[in-house]
């Protein structure tokens, strides 16, 4: 299997390729500019320095977020695109997930707390324990406000992920990878077709309908 992913949740924003055959990460760029960023040049960037032709690619993994809702949504209309033209599988994978491994991978071990920044003054938080073996999530994604956030932080929370330097004097900043997404989505089988990918995003849809529109006469 061959995949492409694909990671444009986060302010750095990144696209790799990976075999399976090797397990093995081909090639991956990695690029800061958040919606500066053009998401068809990126993949071409990784397929030449992976020597991998577009037909190739049989699977096309995503990050689902939380996060950029923009960047999310580019990442999935070019997933969508590749399996109209293509024919290839499409996986979501968490980014919250993505983080977890991520630090992992980076040695950063024990109990941590994954933090995006869900704008409004609120952030997602999941908490997650973290091991040399492995990682698991021990408390859910939510959404809560900053108060309530900065409250565990000076209680003594660790907070990892990809604004967490910026937000909180002992965070440590971690982005999701879209090498380490790869690697993830490797080892899954929960495909799922490409209009039905979704980001992640847990608020209540916040709109108003508008009032029909009146007839002449009326």
């Amino acid at each position: 299997m061959t995949i492409l992913a694909l990671e444009f949740s986060s302010p750095q924003r990144s696209a790799a390729v990976l075999r399976t055959d090797g397990a093995r990460v081909a090639a991956e760029a990695v690029e800061s500019g958040g919606r500066g960023t053009v998401a068809l040049g990126m993949i071409g960037k990784v397929l030449a320095e992976a020597n991998v032709g577009r037909e190739e690619i049989d699977t096309v993994a995503v990050g689902l977020g939380p996060g950029s809702y923009t960047g999310v949504r580019a990442a999935i209309s070019a997933a969508q695109g590749w399996q109209l033209a293509w024919k290839i599988k499409t996986i979501g994978v968490s980014s919250v997930e993505a983080i977890a491994a991520q630090a992992q991978a980076e040695n950063i071990l024990g109990r941590v707390s994954v933090v995006i920044d869900a704008q409004r003054g609120e952030f997602y938080l999941a908490v997650f324990e973290i091991s040399a073996g492995g990682w698991k999530e021990i408390k859910p994604l939510k959404i809560l406000p900053l108060a309530e956030v900065r409250r565990r932080a000076d209680a003594g929370e660790f907070f990892i992920g990809p604004e967490a330097a910026n937000k909180f004097p002992d965070g440590r900043m971690i982005f999701p990878r879209a090498a380490m997404l790869a690697k993830l989505a490797a080892g899954r089988k929960d495909f799922v077709a490409g209009e039905t990918l979704e980001p992640v995003y847990l608020r209540e849809a916040d709109f108003v309908k508008s009032q029909p529109g009146r007839t002449s006469g009326s």
